[in-house]
């Protein structure tokens, strides 16, 4: 019995705090976020926890906005990778075209 009653009683405990903190928090509908939680056992909790954590998301406070990356000065010369759909033959050829097709 307790095999089985102690880790239900953990799932179903962790599915209420889910559905109560939703309503709390703003996260609506929250039998929606009571659902995932109920279905995906332990990760949909956890689902839930990083969803709830978007909520206090402050911009100004965020280091990486405007994808400005602190790089270590012996790294700092080092090349870019290439994205896809990236055709700049080299990092300072903003405009994508190759500097030979004139």
């Amino acid at each position: 019995m307790a095999i089985v009653g102690i880790p239900l009683a953990w799932h179903l405990g962790l599915t209420a705090v889910a559905y109560y903190d939703a309503g709390r928090v703003g996260l609506e509908p929250p039998i929606k976020w009571a659902a995932i939680t109920f279905c995906i056992p332990l990760f949909g909790f956890f689902i839930y926890l990083f969803e709830r954590s978007e909520l206090s998301y402050d911009e100004e406070s965020d280091p990486y906005k405007g994808h400005n990356f602190n790089i270590h000065p012996s790294r700092a010369d080092d090349a870019p990778l290439r994205s896809r759909g990236d055709d700049r033959l080299s990092p300072d050829d903003e405009d994508g075209a190759d500097e030979n097709s004139e």
